[in-house]
């Protein structure tokens, strides 16, 4: 999603709680490790009513986008998986 206004994708800033402003939550460790390593033999299990596809499109627009800030697109990933999983579930290894 390369020079569509990607804000429109994310919750504002003021709006995110701030445990997903830190990197020490499930949450922000998996974006961080889905942004540095990929996710491997990764397993997405969605809330109801989720449409997983749909879901994982929306993160993607926003991690592959040049804007905003990286806190802000980690922070804003971490609370709308939050909001549209019950849990992820990857093995964490380093990308070779």
């Amino acid at each position: 999603m390369f020079g569509g206004n990607i804000n429109k994708l994310m919750p504002k800033y003021g709006d995110i709680p701030d445990e997903f402003k830190s990197y020490y939550n499930k949450w922000s460790i998996i974006v961080g490790d889905w942004f540095f390593k990929g996710l491997n033999n990764v397993k997405f299990i969605p809330k109801d009513g989720v449409d997983t596809n749909r879901a994982l499109n929306h993160i993607n627009a926003i991690l592959r986008s040049f804007e905003p800030a990286h806190e802000y697109k980690q922070a804003g990933c971490a609370y709308l998986l939050s909001e549209w999983f019950e849990d992820i579930t990857y093995d964490n290894k380093k990308r070779i």
